[in-house]
């Protein structure tokens, strides 16, 4: 009893509808039409699920995705009618042939965003039905291929595909769940969230993004040589048909994508409305109709879909007390940090160089031959009013933006050109201005997302547990905040959400974190402790470049300062030489900072 209560609630009811569907043919076993009214279901349930890891995880919706089914489809059937292999033992081919295309044009149709993907994903699967039903030679056209009936005996009828197809749904909510807990999965939720960030925290967004299509395909190919078996008969016209999926997508938005189980509650609501618009509206007209006003009420009234709804009510009326005061004790030893930083040889050269680089947007030069050194072990400064270019600079230097001319040089490597996630691999981390948090996905989660390398050992391991999650609550602890690691980002304080950023950008490992404004808008209990972390951080071997306008605080913490004005850097120093610099006085400063022999 002690074990159900431990076992997640809705895995607990997915577990006992998954015994009921299984006992279901055993217990009426005579009615076939019951049955494939539920195999079909499954089948959309499948694609569905596959159709969530790509559109529900990672936020690019496809439009044309039972392209895959129908691969899958022609697949096991031109197998089969060549070679007389039952389709069924082909059938896993028809999901190798949908992962192959899903990756060959997902590297280019993935370079797209928002609008542009959806149209190009419908474009590729009437490209589809155009090529199947010229291609005469190999899918014999709009005649189509018919296959021979299933070898068993038709007293069993369904029963096979049923058990088929719900072994496959069982198989795709599996890898589906399996992604979900791995980095890979966090990571496709972070491009879901804001894709610009997550390429600053190391992940390979391009990657990631044709890894997530091409597994999204592979179930529903292998379904589909499954389906080919089922209807004995191809065409190019209902094997790629649009409406198929139009149903993929209404069951994912009814039962809310991003989830677990909602794409499958949603298919299984969606089929069941299918074919009771089927039996009884009379015309298809009637069932695009019907399913037209479904997407609509979803879309008006249910946005989120009907498990997120669910939950949510459910968690209003049962709230978890989040807690916005400082924890006492909060700061832990660095020492983890220092034993994960890159043993690189030690160097005399500064650890980042800046040396003529030029932004411009249009007639304005945003960042005019800049030049900037950060040295090994310290906490540089890089101060100035606003406009000047500084956060401009960050993100030439982290490559959010490429720099028109000029380069930037990282422990001793030229990165100018180089991807954002390269540049965390190689250690250079940052926070933002405004707080980018992931504030959908939990705290522990926020951290587990960014990666050091790009090694797939690393993309796949277990985000919720295991060496990334302990690492995860480690750095959580230095900051002062493991106590919230399951709580969700966008409920804690502003304050405490720059200290989740800060621990976020530690899980890369990196050699120099540059901070933009880590004291903007942070209450002052927190601010001892934000620079008590840097200071400590510092201590264990990071270098730091902030960027900051409260200037009693970056005098006390930083050395050296540079100041930035139109563009460029006017004059570099400790900070009492900057603090007394005219040239800095008149630029930023101001009389206020004059020395008082100086007033007189």
């Amino acid at each position: 009893m002690t074990l159900i209560r431990r076992i997640p609630r809705q895995h607990l009811v997915a577990g006992i509808v998954l015994l009921a569907l299984i006992l279901y043919p055993v217990i009426n076993p005579w009615q076939p039409y019951p049955q494939g009214v539920l195999l079909i279901a499954f089948l959309l349930a499948i694609q569905a699920s596959g159709w969530n890891i790509i559109s529900g995880y990672a936020g690019y919706i496809s439009l044309g995705h039972s392209m895959f089914l129908g691969l899958g489809s022609y697949t096991a059937a031109i197998i089969a009618l060549h070679t007389g292999v039952n389709p069924l033992w082909v059938a896993p081919l028809g999901g190798v042939t949908a992962v192959v295309v899903a990756v060959v044009f997902g590297s280019v149709v993935l370079r797209t965003r928002g609008h542009a993907f959806v149209i190009i994903t419908i474009a590729l699967l009437l490209s589809a039905q155009i090529v199947a039903t010229n291609w005469d030679g190999l899918t014999n056209g709009s005649d189509g291929i018919t296959l021979e009936l299933p070898f068993w005996s038709s007293d069993f009828q369904n029963i096979p595909f049923y058990y088929a197809f719900l072994i496959l749904l069982v198989l795709a909510v599996l890898f589906s769940a399996w992604i979900a807990r791995t980095k890979f999965g966090t990571g496709l939720i972070a491009i879901r969230e804001d894709e610009g960030k997550a390429a600053s925290i190391g992940v390979n967004t391009t990657v990631f993004k044709i890894m997530a299509y091409g597994a999204s395909s592979f179930f529903i190919g292998v379904a589909g040589g499954v389906y080919a078996y089922y209807q004995t008969f191809l065409n190019p016209v209902g094997s790629f048909a649009i409406l198929g999926s139009v149903l993929i997508v209404l069951s994912a938005l009814v039962g809310g994508r991003g989830t677990l189980y909602g794409p499958v509650l949603g298919a299984f609501i969606v089929s069941l409305i299918n074919e009771a618009a089927t039996v009884y509206g009379g015309s298809t007209q009637s069932r695009v109709l019907i399913l037209g006003l479904i997407l609509v009420a979803v879309v008006l009234f249910l946005p989120a879909g009907l498990l997120p709804t669910f939950i949510g009510m459910y968690r209003r009326r049962h709230p978890v007390e989040t807690e916005y005061t400082d924890q006492e004790g909060a700061l832990k030893s660095a020492a983890i940090v220092r034993d994960r930083l890159p043993s690189s040889p030690v160097s005399s050269a500064p650890l980042l160089e800046v040396r003529g680089v030029t932004k411009r947007f249009g007639g304005l030069t945003a960042v005019d031959n800049a030049d900037l050194t950060v040295e090994r072990g310290s906490i540089t400064a890089l101060i100035g009013p606003n406009g000047s270019g500084k956060t401009t600079l960050f993100n030439l230097i982290t490559g959010n933006m490429q720099a028109d001319s000029g380069t930037i040089t990282f422990n001793g490597k030229r990165i100018e050109k180089l991807a954002p996630w390269t540049r965390g691999h190689l250690g250079l981390g940052r926070t933002f201005q405004v707080t980018r948090l992931f504030k959908d996905m939990t705290v522990l989660q926020n951290v587990v997302a960014p990666l050091p390398d790009g090694r797939l050992r690393t993309m796949l391991a277990d985000a919720v547990s295991g060496h990334e999650a302990a690492r995860a609550r480690e750095l959580l602890g230095i900051v002062g905040l493991a106590r919230f690691a399951d709580q969700k980002a966008g409920d804690l304080s502003y304050g405490q959400q720059k200290l989740v950023e800060l621990a976020q950008v530690l899980m890369l490992s990196p050699e120099l974190i540059l901070l933009d404004e880590p004291a903007g808008g942070v209450n002052p209990s927190l601010l001892g402790r934000l620079t008590g972390v840097i200071r400590e951080l510092n201590q264990a071997g990071v270098s730091f470049l902030v960027v900051e306008h409260n200037i009693p605080l970056v005098l006390d913490l930083c050395d050296p300062v540079h100041v930035f004005a139109r563009g460029s850097c006017i004059a570099s120093g400790p900070p009492g030489q900057i603090r007394e610099d005219p040239v800095v006085l008149d630029a930023y400063l101001g009389d206020d900072w004059r020395p008082q022999d100086a007033h007189a």
